[in-house]
């Protein structure tokens, strides 16, 4: 398995640290927040980035997209990462691009993957109803009346849930909470009648909502795959999320630390810089190792979901426990050598603080993701 990235990789990774830098810098975060932007994103700068084509990576050529693959969306989302960039790459390139171009039917995709990967439409993935990942939990519940089906219930902290042109529900058509069996994944406009959103404010200033169904009617062609097998449909994808949200959180810690890097060697106590202080050479020494290992676990994942290899699940599991024990130490370490100006808005150090958090609970924490990997081991 290659463990670097090939010329049109780099060139991509590249490309793409020049837009976030110029286009997308923490800057840009900040102004969202302030102005309590409506939609949470720039949509004139997600315009240039489909037009870049980042929308389709991994969206077949046959429906506009370039297919470039996991490892090459893994380097557009590091370097979002580096800017703490919203945009909807995570809900509708990473997540609902794959899911709609493995599971969905020729209708849903000759309808919605050209103007996916157009940007034009954005998608939204509602899957958990508490504060932690379980998809096992789902409890809405999607019910088959006079040859449709007609859902209740709620789903909480739903990326892009309240910009979402597209909901693809994660229902209940069979078995009880607790149970992967029994799932069904079901496709909801997002104007369908009964459909409530609530847009949530999180400390990352990205954009979340809670939806609540209420008698939400949808018809046959709603669905995506057969019934009650939407969790074997889910969990690649699952798992492509997991690798592509590892890369982002390893492009924020990596800015983090450089971003601290730069300030020891600035800040001076004693009549000499602070960086020269053994105690902090070492805790630095220390994040630069995690951000290497963590690195090797990123791409190891992508490359993995990229060849469809067996241990793609373990690898993808692997990269999010590691990219979450990583974010944490170093946003931790970058605060704290900041110092009191560290606590403050007026660094965007804490931005970064603040995104690791709320990254480190999507799609499972480091806990869920190291039970997952002794499971699928078989311990």
């Amino acid at each position: 398995m290659s463990m670097v990235l090939n010329d049109e990789q780099r060139m991509l990774q590249a490309a793409a640290r020049d837009f976030f830098t110029t286009r997308l810098p923490v800057g840009a975060l900040r102004r969202l927040r302030d102005t309590q932007d409506a939609d949470g994103f720039d949509r004139a700068a997600w315009r240039e980035m489909a037009d870049l084509g980042w929308a389709g990576v991994l969206v077949p050529e046959a429906h506009g997209g370039s297919d470039f693959g996991y490892a090459g969306l893994g380097q557009i989302l590091e370097e979002g990462g580096r800017t703490l960039a919203a945009s909807p790459l995570v809900a509708t390139a990473l997540i609902a691009a794959p899911l709609l171009a493995r599971a969905g039917t020729a209708a849903q995709q000759d309808r919605l993957l050209g103007p996916l990967a157009a940007g034009e439409r954005l998608f939204a993935l509602a899957l958990d109803e508490g504060p932690r990942h379980a998809p096992a939990q789902t409890a809405l519940r999607a019910t088959g009346v006079d040859g449709a089906w007609v859902l209740n219930g709620v789903k909480r902290f739903v990326l892009d849930g309240h910009v979402a042109d597209e909901i693809i529900v994660v229902a209940r058509t069979a078995g009880s909470p607790g149970s992967t069996d029994g799932l069904s994944l079901l496709l909801v406009p997002a104007n369908a009648p009964g459909l409530v959103r609530t847009r949530v404010s999180l400390v990352d200033s990205r954009n979340v909502a809670d939806l609540e169904f209420r008698d939400v009617r949808v018809e046959p062609p709603a669905l995506i795959g057969a019934p009650h097998t939407g969790y074997a449909l889910l969990e690649p994808v699952l798992d492509g999320a997991c690798a592509g949200l590892a890369a982002e959180m390893l492009g924020s810690a990596q800015e983090a630390f450089d971003r601290t890097l730069d300030y020891l060697k600035l800040r001076q106590q004693f009549g000499v810089a602070i960086g020269s202080f053994q105690a902090l050479k070492h805790r630095a020494a220390q994040m630069l190792c995690e951000l290497e290992l963590t690195r090797s676990a990123v791409l190891a994942a992508l490359v993995a979901l990229d060849a469809r290899r067996d241990d793609a699940a373990l690898l993808a599991s692997l990269a999010k426990a590691k990219a979450c024990d990583t974010a944490e130490l170093v946003s931790n370490e970058a605060v704290q050598m900041h110092g009191g100006i560290g606590m403050t808005d007026a660094a965007d150090i804490g931005l970064f603080l603040k995104r690791a958090r709320v990254a480190q609970q999507s799609f499972g924490d480091a806990g869920f993701h190291r039970a997952r990997y002794a499971r699928l081991k078989g311990f």
